[in-house]
């Protein structure tokens, strides 16, 4: 029977009519994301534009599959698996969605380190720690979510604005960036493009906004309310992403530079803009880089409390909390004791997001379909346009194992 309105157990309502899409970009749009745009735009200009473009625009529909779910089910993302796939499928996605999250935690904590020691200079490492530390700190404050999603709406238009003023003052060419949406593939780029559509397509992150949805207390009534969050949210993020490499491509590209961390491209900046745009670009990295420390780890511990079966309560629950607080700790301290992401983590995290992602698009789609969403249950356009993304997935899956063999 589809849930309605009136019987779906939801928490005390969150004031305001935007915030779990703005969480879910801030948490998806990390260093990854910044390294991987800057490189795109060092190594082929604007002529990769389109593929960020894509990538927002499965992002959107993926986004709206997990509103649809979220705001017609009593209870959190994993259970709503188990309770139409059944445990075994739950658990999968669970434990799948918790590797994932986790594997990518320790960058975000070194990219808090890093930009501070753009900003500050000192260890890179001690700052990992201490806004690790912050952030444990953050977690357990009463009224999580409400803090968590004022703080990322603030910290994504931060981020918006800076990287808009860092694009602009590098005076790029309008109309190559136009030139570039039209879609093409310059030799040696396949890495890269796979790379952008993931740092923007994160099926784990949309995933997610089931859960959102449910904490900010909004029903099947308030479907255009969330509708209109998730397409601002995601279209900040895919635009986050097309900035910083339109930024790059008439900063770097002309010089000949590449891009080998976030850091770098704030370093690179400077003798090119000038110093204040190197640290305001630093600024945006911390931004980037802390609210992916906190957001990832909230998906990473949910995620894994579910697959636990304890996921009732949602982020005001003590048990997931400890769960989250976990995922903290262990990234922190792979941060410090490493002082950056080690190979074998890094590959890690590759192998087991390019098999659980493809499951994940899945369920989403099965679920979006469900007749437990009653008049939220996705039409044929969109479930067209989902199907086209679950095969994406499969294909990037595919090609990583011809890759190994």
């Amino acid at each position: 029977m589809a849930a309605t309105s009136t019987s779906v157990d939801r928490r005390t309502r969150v004031p305001g009519r935007l915030g779990p899409a703005f969480v879910t970009a801030a948490l998806v749009f990390g260093p990854g994301s910044i390294t991987t745009a800057s490189s795109m735009g060092a190594q082929f200009a604007y002529d990769l534009v389109w593929a960020p473009v894509i990538a927002t625009i499965l992002m959107l529909c993926f986004v709206d599959l997990s509103v649809r779910i979220g705001l017609s089910t009593d209870v959190g993302p994993i259970q709503t698996v188990t309770r139409r796939m059944g445990r075994v499928v739950g658990v999968l996605v669970g434990i799948g969605a918790f590797l994932v999250a986790t594997s990518f935690q320790a960058g975000n904590s070194v990219g808090t380190g890093a930009a501070s020691n753009v900003l500050f200079g000192g260890s890179t490492a001690l700052f990992a720690a201490i806004f690790t530390a912050i952030a444990i700190g953050f977690l357990w404050l009463p009224s999580f979510y409400k803090h968590l999603e004022r703080t990322m709406i603030v910290i994504i238009l931060v981020m918006l604005a800076i990287f808009i003023i860092t694009a602009i003052v590098a005076r790029p060419d309008l109309g190559a960036v136009l030139a570039g949406l039209v879609p093409s593939f310059p030799q040696g780029s396949a890495a890269l493009v796979v790379g952008v559509v993931a740092t923007t397509f994160s099926v784990v992150g949309a995933f997610y906004q089931i859960q959102l949805v449910r904490e900010k207390g909004w029903g099947i009534d308030d479907y255009k309310v969330a509708r209109r969050d998730a397409v601002v949210g995601t279209l900040i993020l895919g635009t986050l992403s097309v900035i910083i490499m339109i930024a790059a491509a008439a900063v770097l590209n002309p010089a000949g530079v590449s891009v080998s961390s976030p850091a770098d491209m704030a370093t690179i900046l400077e003798p090119s803009v000038g110093r204040w745009a190197s640290i305001l670009f630093a600024l945006g990295l911390w931004a980037a880089a802390f609210s992916s420390l906190i957001g990832n780890s909230t998906i990473g511990g949910s995620m894994l409390a579910g697959a636990l079966g304890i996921e009732g309560g949602g982020l005001d629950s003590r048990r997931v909390k400890l769960c989250i607080t976990f995922v903290l700790v262990l990234g922190g301290v792979v941060a410090v004791v490493f002082g950056g992401i080690p190979v074998q983590l890094i590959l890690t995290a590759q192998a087991v997001t390019i098999f659980v992602v493809p499951l994940i698009g899945v369920v989403l789609v099965a679920l979006a379909r469900h007749r437990d969403r009653g008049r939220l249950a996705i039409g044929t356009p969109q479930l067209v346009l989902a199907v086209v993304g679950v095969l994406f997935l499969l294909l990037l899956a595919i090609n990583y194992v011809r890759n190994l063999l």
